[in-house]
């Protein structure tokens, strides 16, 4: 049985909060989201293929709450960090899934290899924390860069390392602290740690004088703002943007603002020099009606236009300062 605990905003310290989905919220949100997708879906989809959809490596949230000092969204009461880790890296992820990640992920961490030679002006050495299949190790191998990652998960880690990257299984926290790296990046897990603060030192100790930290996190805000809606004359579109965001139900730790994010960066050692607004990866693969696939695109498309704080996903890129 997962263990809970409460306690304060894991961003600021603060204990105050206002709860904005409580159970009975969060349930509707979970059938609002089997609703979307299995719209969406073949009939014969594997079960497998609903991961990161409809499944996800954590229990729906108990309570959502906004803090009320930095405006961070986080599950309060929470799962304890040793379960958490537990979690994740005793996830068990077949080989054919695993490769329609990595397909599936290629285009986008494209993209974001190319921003952040262009943001850092330069190639160098860099440590993915969550690297997972790696395909971001191979997007930045392509872009010139020389990326190593780090994952709790050995399924993932075996079949990234059957690729040739160099991965080593644990936390940011189990690498060498005498090793130092020009970018530590935090693509899709960040949102997910026990705890934000402490991953932010860890990655400052291992950086390289001048170095850049590279963080992509879902927008609570855009949650906070829609969620809203679910029950208005615009519910339907309000569902549309947060399944496809895949923030329906929330299933994250922590749900960043870019100002929440900028205060945490702050404190601990890091100057925010960029900020950009994004949407989810592409999830749509054989198994999505075209017309979904097509939706998919479009929404996105235009989701990825817009400016950071009202995106459903951002980037941010600081120094150490």
């Amino acid at each position: 049985m997962t263990r809970y605990e409460t306690g304060p905003c894991p961003a600021c310290n603060s204990a105050a909060h206002t709860v904005i989905a409580d159970a009975d919220a969060i349930r509707d949100e979970v059938e609002q989201l089997w609703e979307f997708h299995t719209r969406r879906l073949r009939g014969d989809t594997p079960t497998q293929r609903l991961h990161d959809r409809i499944a996800f490596s954590q229990d729906p949230p108990l309570r959502i709450v906004r803090c009320d000092a930095c405006g961070l969204i986080h599950r309060n009461p929470r799962e304890r960090p040793d379960e958490l880790e537990d979690i994740y890296s005793e996830e068990e992820t077949d080989h054919a899934t695993l490769e329609a990640l990595f397909r599936n992920q290629a285009e986008s961490y494209r993209t974001q290899a190319r921003r952040l030679t262009r943001v850092t002006d330069r190639t160098g050495s860099g440590l993915e924390v969550g690297s997972y299949v790696g395909a971001f190790l191979a997007a930045a191998e392509d872009e010139g860069w020389s990326f190593r990652g780090v994952d709790v998960n050995p399924a993932a880690s075996a079949f990234a390392r059957e690729r040739g990257f160099t991965i080593r299984e644990g936390t940011i926290e189990d690498c060498d602290p005498d090793e130092s790296y020009d970018v530590v990046a935090f693509w899709n897990c960040f949102d997910q740690l026990p705890d934000p603060r402490a991953a932010a030192a860890a990655a400052r100790l291992r950086m390289a004088r001048g170095g850049w930290l590279a963080i992509r996190v879902p927008n609570g805000a855009f949650y906070a703002r829609w969620r809203a809606r679910l029950h208005s004359p615009t519910r339907r579109l309000a569902r549309t943007l947060l399944a496809h965001s895949n923030l329906l139900a929330f299933p994250y730790r922590h749900g960043f603002a870019p100002d929440s994010l900028r205060s945490l960066l702050h404190e601990s050692g890091f100057r925010v020099e960029h900020t950009f607004g994004d949407a989810l990866v592409p999830v749509g693969d054989r198994w999505t009606r075209p017309w979904a696939r097509t939706e998919e695109h479009a929404v996105k498309a235009v989701l990825r236009s817009l400016p950071a704080p009202r995106a459903p996903w951002f980037e941010v890129y600081a120094r150490a300062v």
